[in-house]
């Protein structure tokens, strides 16, 4: 397994991004991936396993370890948004098409893949350097089993509290992105199970309606059954399909062959 390793700020011991080119390139765009975890740990099999896969299908991908509690909003979000502008810098170096970045994220990394397609107001900590200067919202987002909101009964309520602390109630709203979606957030694929007992479906439904009212193009499949935090689904083959319904999507859109 093929990989490099770079840091997204000046600090030797900032915050990682992974690089996993792929053998067979098969089209120009990519994927920036946010494993899930709560927002209080990240989990690999959301990470690296989906990152081998998409090299499977001929992509080049990238990984993030995006900083988590006892770290809070907007430190989080700095990171994902560093980490599109880090990729599209260097898309003659990874060889890939700057404008085919696609963020990626399960659970609680599928809300930070969810908010850095929507959450457009500036945060501190940016403007540090030139590379603050290149846009930060991805041309398209997958969101395996996703939170979308912190707000609503159906949220998760440790999502919510690991990643805005004292000031969930103050701050839960604005960065829900079922509200907050509107006509400039990219095509989204997003997948989920009927059942999930931990992120209720309705994270995805709700999203999906949001989208929908903005006009936004979205492809959405809800299995019947399986628990939360699958990953590739390998146990349930009935959902394992989601990758090469994901590869289709991504043949659509012209992002690989």
């Amino acid at each position: 397994m093929k990989k490099e390793i770079f840091t997204l700020w000046d600090d030797p011991d900032s915050t990682k991004i992974r690089f996993y080119p792929a053998e067979s390139k098969r089209g120009g765009g990519t994927v920036v991936i946010f494993a899930g975890g709560g927002y209080y740990f990240r989990a690999p099999y959301e990470e690296t396993d989906y990152a081998l896969r998409l090299n499977e299908y001929g992509l080049n991908t990238f990984t993030v370890d995006y900083r988590v509690a006892p770290d809070r909003f907007p430190l989080p979000l700095l990171d994902a948004r560093r980490a599109v502008r880090f990729v599209r810098k260097n898309a003659e170096r990874f060889r890939i098409d700057p404008h085919k970045v696609a963020v990626m994220g399960s659970s609680a990394g599928g809300h930070l893949a969810a908010l850095t397609s929507t959450y457009r107001e500036p945060i501190a900590g940016e403007g540090v350097d030139d590379l603050d200067g290149i846009d930060c919202l991805p041309d398209a987002a997958i969101l395996c089993y996703p939170v979308t909101t912190l707000c609503e009964e159906h949220r998760h309520k440790k999502t919510a509290s690991n990643l805005l602390g004292e000031k969930e109630s103050e701050l839960a709203a604005a960065l829900s992105p079922d509200r907050i979606a509107d006509e400039k957030t990219p095509p989204t694929f997003l997948w989920h199970t009927a059942n999930d007992e931990l992120v209720p479906v309705l994270n995805s439904l709700r999203y999906a309606e949001r989208l929908a009212a903005y006009g936004v193009p979205y492809e959405m499949h809800i299995f019947p059954d399986g628990r939360h935090g699958l990953g590739l689904a390998e146990e349930q083959p009935h959902v394992a399909v989601w990758t090469e319904l994901l590869r289709k999507w991504l043949i659509s859109y012209g992002w690989m062959e």
